[in-house]
């Protein structure tokens, strides 16, 4: 399976933003994009006039990148979005909300998304009762993710729950920490979803 093996901190710094990808690393003054706010490579410095068509696809990027997903699955996410009813681009979001390893990270058992897509592939959760090693499995109103009996004990887990209490998680989701165990109580609305994208700028690349 394809996935990207370069340092996701020059994601950040290509978009010329935080996007979060490594945890608690983001905020402290180790971060790439405090120490080097300029994009990465030899010509990083220079200023160059973006076209309309690049904003469009460096926002497509942003967001692959933000949520972890390739190409193939986010062009997949978009054309599902485009046969809902509703705007395609709110659409987007809310599926890539909804998928497992996104659904993890928002309830706090992780500290990035890359974090949660590892744990979900170690078999660490069930969905719906059933253990579930796939991250872009799609979870849907009603649905419980809960950590796995076997993995309860594991130092990982016992190292978690005291920070769980402390993190606020989206309207949109319930969780236990004692239960090791939440529930997803509606679909995300643009409102409460607090990624920092234009969504529109990608309906209108794939529109061309």
């Amino acid at each position: 399976m394809a996935r990207y093996t370069d340092a996701v901190c020059r994601m950040c710094r290509r978009q010329g933003m935080k996007l979060f990808l490594k945890g608690d690393k983001c905020f402290t003054p180790k971060c790439p994009v405090e120490r080097r706010s300029y994009a990465p490579g030899e010509h990083g410095q220079r200023r160059r006039k973006v076209s309309e068509y690049g904003m469009q696809l460096k926002e497509k990027q942003k967001i692959r990148n933000i949520y972890g997903v390739l190409e193939r699955q986010f062009r997949k996410s978009f054309e599902e979005a485009e046969r809902r009813p509703g705007i395609t681009g709110e659409n987007l979001l809310q599926l890539l909300e909804m998928r497992l390893d996104n659904v993890v990270y928002r309830m706090g058992w992780a500290t990035s998304r890359s974090q949660a897509r590892q744990l979900v592939r170690h078999g660490h959760f069930k969905l719906r009762g059933r253990k579930t090693d796939i991250p872009s499995a799609r979870v849907k109103p009603g649905d419980t993710i809960s950590v796995h009996e076997g993995s309860r004990d594991t130092e990982y887990f016992q190292t978690v729950i005291p920070s769980m209490a402390k993190k606020t998680i989206p309207k949109w989701l319930s969780l236990d920490p004692d239960g090791l165990s939440g529930r997803v109580l509606a679909m995300p609305s643009r409102d409460e979803i607090d990624t920092n994208v234009s969504e529109q700028l990608v309906v209108e690349f794939y529109s061309r």
